[in-house]
């Protein structure tokens, strides 16, 4: 028996490859399915089923192309009604891979359909838990996002309290725990960075699974501090149970390079919105115009999800060389298949050709101290709401919003006023900047490092207040 996490930080996602006596298990597939075709060719193994563990939210999955390609079954829980040929499998429902058994335990209440797959080994061996969402290293699955008319939020935190203590609580301690995701992602509050774990551990340290908690208990511990969900959540889930274009094309059509008049042209032409994944600090000292920045070396994916409200927008890149396929790559996760080609050369061709440039300032905090000392001035702090109220710049011309509601405060700032913008490190100020900047405010200022440089400069913040206390 064979069993490897496929773990994609940029998501916090964990998928899985079981193989047994020649016979392979994937578990929640990512978007791009070669990987595990190529790895099964390589075991001299086939693919007989694809689990998925509940129609995901936070991310497409690749279950509809890898079904196509291999033949394999698509494998849901109880209840999950889908635009393409599934298995619904019933409660304890068990399927022999090799020599082990995978075994379906219905655990709903992150959605109705959530399931929990359950290996036994050769041996009969209760041996491991592909927990889905349902649980989570430190915390469990959001009930939140999956409410149907005749449920609430609340209904369905108490169904996956009668799941966890129903079907997982009772299982044996030295039980290995793979969960759906890990720190990071906005599936639940308090992931840990661990992608691994043992239920006996879960059950000692796991606020959800404290032994002596109530049901009424629960459901507001679990319910307490959730933030909205990101806006793509509901568009990916129907992706995953209508199904969507093969990976295939969607990269042939993105990873396509383009010179630069093709490029302008298109984006003057199919209202293409120009997406800059390169470095922060490239961003700042020039740009396309009108281009938003969000680079692929932070969060991409969810931010692209937050942040560019439909999935359908003709999206051109302009990307570090040799990053064009991983780029297109990184939006089909998220549903974002609509690329239409990228800046062949880059800025430095679009420099060459004579087009027109765009730059932001960005400035050291030691440069912002002395301003913020010698004259009135006005920041704009982007930070989540949590970080913000544990701790933040001192000043009555200090104003905060999140960047996920962005496009929700455009009011809340004046075109005619300077701002200086600043976020935790510096990637979320200069996506923050593109934004403003593209929707006509020209007097942005970058504060280079961030909250962690202007800490470090002795400026005037707020006590500390730790996070847990709000």
């Amino acid at each position: 028996m064979q069993i490897e996490q496929i773990y994609t930080g940029c998501l916090a996602q964990g998928a899985y490859y079981i193989e047994s006596n020649g016979e392979v298990a994937i578990i929640d597939p990512l978007r791009e399915t070669q990987q595990y075709v190529d790895k099964a060719n390589k075991e001299h193994a086939k693919i007989k089923y694809i689990f998925e563990t509940h129609f995901h939210a936070d991310f497409v999955s690749g279950h509809v192309d890898l079904a196509k390609k291999t033949g394999a079954k698509i494998i849901y829980g109880p209840g999950a009604e889908t635009d393409y040929d599934i298995h619904s499998a019933k409660d304890n429902e068990e399927f022999k891979l090799g020599d082990v058994i995978i075994k379906v335990l219905h655990t709903p209440g992150h959605t109705l359909e959530s399931s929990t797959f359950l290996l036994i080994d050769e041996n009969g061996k209760e041996h491991a838990i592909f927990s889905g969402d349902t649980l989570f290293l430190g915390d469990v699955g959001r009930p939140d996002l999956a409410i149907k008319s005749d449920l609430t939020k609340e209904d369905l935190a108490a169904m996956l309290y009668d799941s966890l203590r129903e079907k997982i609580m009772p299982l044996p301690d030295d039980v290995i725990v793979y969960p759906a995701h890990g720190a990071g992602s906005a599936c639940g509050k308090n992931l840990s960075k661990e992608t691994v774990g043992v239920l006996g551990d879960q059950k000692k340290t796991n606020y959800a699974l404290r032994a002596d908690m109530t049901k009424a208990e629960f459901v507001k511990e679990v319910l307490d501090g959730i933030s909205p969900a990101p806006q793509y959540f509901a568009k990916n889930a129907m992706m995953n149970k209508s199904g969507y274009d093969s990976f295939e094309n969607v990269l042939k059509k993105g990873d396509t390079p383009l010179s630069p008049e093709q490029f302008e042209n298109i984006a003057n032409h199919e209202n293409a919105l120009v997406l800059d994944v390169r470095t922060e600090k490239e961003f700042v000292k020039a740009h396309i115009p009108n281009s938003i920045f969000i680079g692929l070396n932070g969060g991409f994916a969810p931010w692209v999800g937050v942040l560019i409200t439909d999935l359908k927008q003709p999206i051109l890149l302009v990307t570090p060389k040799g990053r064009e396929e991983e780029t297109v790559t990184r939006l089909s996760r998220v549903g974002y298949d609509n690329t239409l080609g990228y800046l062949e050369g880059g800025m430095e061709a679009w420099k060459k050709s004579g087009k027109d440039i765009e730059t932001i300032k960005s400035i050291s905090v030691d440069e912002f101290s002395k301003d913020y000392n010698n004259k009135p001035i006005n920041v704009l702090d982007v930070r989540k709401d949590g970080e913000y109220k544990s701790e933040h710049l001192k000043g009555d011309h200090v104003q905060h919003f999140a960047l996920d509601y962005i496009n929700d405060n455009m009011s809340a700032i004046n075109k005619d006023k300077t701002y200086y913008v600043h976020c935790a490190g510096g990637y979320r100020s200069v996506i923050a900047a593109s934004i403003l900047k593209a929707r006509g405010f020209d007097n942005l200022i970058d504060i280079a490092g961030g909250f962690g440089a202007i800490k470090k400069n002795d400026l005037p913040v707020t006590d500390f207040v730790c996070p847990t206390t709000f």
